[in-house]
């Protein structure tokens, strides 16, 4: 009980620390561009009414998990496939460097040419920034499974699909799970980009519209919400990670008292 309460205070401590820093350090500010805290908190409930949240957060929302799941499919299966045999991943290597060595808000002009501005747009553009992480972090973990594991599992029988999801999957899943880490922040920040180059509601169009009408306040406050939602949705993938790594980290843990 007393770690947990440790452990809480610390993850706690610091964002209060924070946020009391920007009310005292912004308590006397006169700059339009730089309101005090007290008014962007003072505005928030005034913005983000539940009609606000169901026309522009629940539609960023959706968008976000469409091109998240999109990737997380298509990362895990290309780099299971690529991760398994090395004649596949000789050839594709090169390629992969180059693709991802392009930055994903550079592709929304040209996705744009071929989806048009709609949802496709920023579904595909989520999807493409956030493929690479989960992809090359499952070709990591493919490659690493124990080949003594490998061969006992040949030796029991095990194989084909059996050996792909209780062997091979299981093994890499530390690994792909630190690749959809990586790829949440990441769809989150190219849901924003998409929205504001091309949407008529979501958080990023929504951000753009309040700095066009210099509503600053406004602004300030569609940012605290971005800010929230990151926090909430590393959170719930924190609790999932737990429930399915659990094995992973009971090992871990044992490892250490040990």
């Amino acid at each position: 009980m007393k770690r947990l309460a440790l452990r809480l205070f610390f993850v706690v401590a610091l964002p209060l620390l924070l946020v009391a820093a920007w009310w005292f350090a912004s308590a006397g500010s006169t700059d339009v561009y730089w309101p005090p805290l007290r008014t962007i908190l003072t505005t928030f409930p005034d913005v983000w009414t539940g009609e606000r949240l169901r026309d522009d957060v629940l539609p960023s929302l959706l968008r976000l998990l469409a091109g998240y799941t999109s990737a997380a499919v298509v990362g895990v299966a290309l780099g299971t496939v690529i991760g398994s045999y090395r004649r596949v991943r000789a050839v594709c290597e090169p390629v992969l460097e180059f693709l991802r060595a392009v930055p994903p808000p550079v592709l929304v002009p040209v996705i744009m040419l071929f989806a048009g501005i709609g949802d496709t747009m920023k579904i595909a553009v989520i999807a493409s920034g956030c493929v690479w992480p989960i992809l090359l972090n499952t070709v990591e973990g493919v490659r690493a499974v124990d080949s003594v594991m490998s061969e006992t599992a040949r030796s029991y029988g095990i194989t084909g699909a059996a050996r792909l999801r209780h062997v091979v999957l299981r093994s890499a899943s530390p690994q792909i799970f630190a690749g959809l880490r990586q790829a949440l922040s990441i769809g989150i920040i190219l849901m924003v980009i998409s929205e504001m180059s091309a949407s008529s509601n979501g958080l990023g169009f929504t951000i753009v519209q309040f700095q066009r009408t210099f509503a600053i306040p406004d602004m300030w406050t569609g940012i605290l919400v971005l800010g929230l939602l990151g926090f909430l949705l590393s959170v719930v993938f924190q609790l999932v990670e737990r429930r399915v790594l659990g094995w992973y980290h009971g090992l871990r843990a044992s490892s250490r008292r040990s």
